[in-house]
């Protein structure tokens, strides 16, 4: 079948096009199969990593903006510069013909606004941090990415839009990988109020080959490499269960500590924080600070597999027409050496791990006014390390508040002493920054022979603002050493 025959055909769950046309095949199975035969008004395919989940709902999106001239639909996340390298290259390699009109003519991939076909229909591209574009018209269908990024308000609010009626049945589709039980959109399921397929690595047909009933090489060492994770991304990521964060060092809450982005202004004080890595990842966060004393965390490098010059580079890259009143990093004196030829003049940060732990602690409690003392920005990565994204790995720090946790003894209780050292590179950089600043920001530090950092190693100064900084937070007032600012 054509993609122009599309148009005229009845619906179906499996389409195929025309080898002569150059176009690409799909053929979709078990949940994917059943996203496309639903008609159902709220619908969530959900499953571990890999499962075709995405693909699958673009597919129906495609299939029925063809189907259908003139409908208008919409492929959304919480923000729209997550959906460049994720949902658009998903959309425009794998769903799209090559060569695409719409594609080849239209405007740059982090530029796009919609994908306009010849037949009248429209697919528009937006996010939820600047909702205007969709709460501004109606669709036939919508489709969110990675759904559980949403606050039900988004949700219901995205439902409301549905109501351009040209195709008989008006739906909003996402896609998640399981979360905690708890999570709104799993409760919405659970109750009824949408109805949710779960989704297989078998269901994939690059994993999975059906005409032999076994995994693919590649099927093999995908799931290789997710049998590798630990934790809670193994049992979500790879076995598809909905499991909580058991023996998370910190109460991260994304409704809480999560920020759209803004723009910092001039006289708000800003620093640099630095984690060394080759291997494992090399951190640099930007952090600034309000008039309140409130951090927030605005710009971000993760990558492995650099040099220490080439993440310098980059580092000063990114910081063009920005001033920093410190900039803090661990204690590599070569790697320092390297930076302070680049420009980048770094203090050695300090690494007491239990003092340093407690202070970001404290900073991630929300505070009388209602607001915590530490926030991240949404999508702040300056770029993605596809190594790790691919390894299913945190590619940030927001990611590593899920998987820095407790051990756990053998009977498996919780053992809150010192966490798994593992997907710790951001959160040591929070622990830098948060000791700095409970310091007063000191311009040198001199280690003491006798502080141990909890990898082996040396250095640090005396707790007493850290201390100090506690005793402010607790009292819900701004910390003394930060009203200095710079």
């Amino acid at each position: 079948m054509t993609s122009s025959a599309l148009a005229t055909a009845p619906p179906r769950a499996v389409v195929t096009t025309d080898p002569a046309d150059g176009a690409r095949a799909y053929h979709p199975r078990g949940a994917a199969r059943e996203l496309w035969l639903c008609k159902d008004g709220e619908i969530v395919l959900e499953g571990p990593a890999g499962t075709g989940k995405s693909r699958a709902s673009l597919e129906k999106l495609h299939a029925l903006a063809l189907k259908y001239p003139g409908m208008r639909a919409a492929m959304c996340r919480k923000t729209r510069v997550s959906m460049t390298e994720s949902t658009l290259v998903t959309f425009e390699d794998h769903v799209l013909l090559p060569g695409d009109p719409m594609v080849v003519d239209g405007p740059m991939r982090a530029s796009r606004r919609s994908y306009v076909y010849p037949n009248g229909s429209e697919i528009v591209v937006a996010g939820l941090d600047r909702p205007s574009r969709l709460m501004s018209t109606e669709f036939d269908v919508i489709y969110v990415a990675e759904a559980t990024e949403l606050f039900e308000n988004d949700w219901e609010m995205l439902t409301t839009r549905l109501r351009n009626g040209r195709i008989p049945y008006q739906q909003i589709i996402a896609d998640c990988n399981p979360d905690a039980p708890s999570h709104w959109l799993h409760q919405r399921c659970d109750s009824g109020r949408a109805t949710v397929f779960f989704s297989r690595h078998e269901d994939n047909p690059v994993l999975f080959d059906h005409r032999v009933g076994d995994w693919t090489d590649r099927g093999r060492v995908y799931l290789e490499r997710l049998d590798r994770l630990t934790g809670v991304r193994l049992e979500r990521l790879r076995h598809g269960k909905r499991a909580g964060v058991e023996g998370a060092v910190y109460a991260f809450d994304r409704r809480v500590h999560l920020v759209d982005p803004f723009e910092i202004p001039d006289d708000w004080p800003r620093y640099r924080v630095i984690d060394f890595g080759y291997t494992h990842p090399f951190v640099c966060l930007w952090a600034a600070t309000d008039g309140d004393g409130r951090i927030y965390i605005y710009r971000e490098l993760y990558m492995t597999r650099r040099t220490v010059s080439e993440h310098g580079a980059r580092i000063a890259e990114l910081s063009a027409g920005e001033t920093y009143a410190r900039t803090w990093s661990d204690h590599d004196p070569e790697a320092m050496a390297v930076l302070r030829g680049l420009g980048i003049v770094c203090e050695l940060a300090n690494k007491d791990m239990k003092a340093g732990r407690q202070l970001v602690m404290d900073r991630l409690k929300v505070q009388r006014d209602g607001k915590p003392r530490l926030m991240l920005m949404r999508d702040i990565l300056a770029e993605r390390d596809d190594e790790l994204h691919e390894a299913r790995q945190p590619v940030c720090t927001e990611q590593e508040f899920d998987a820095y946790v407790y051990p756990k003894t053998a009977d498996g209780r919780v053992a809150k002493e010192d966490p798994v050292k593992e997907y710790d590179h951001g959160m040591d950089c929070l622990r830098y920054l948060c000791m700095g600043l409970a310091a007063g920001a000191p311009a040198s530090v001199t280690p003491r022979a006798d502080a141990d950092d909890g990898r082996g190693g040396r250095g640090g100064w005396s707790g007493r603002g850290a201390r100090r900084e506690r005793a402010a937070i607790d009292r819900g007032r701004r910390p003394g050493p930060l009203s200095r600012g710079r």
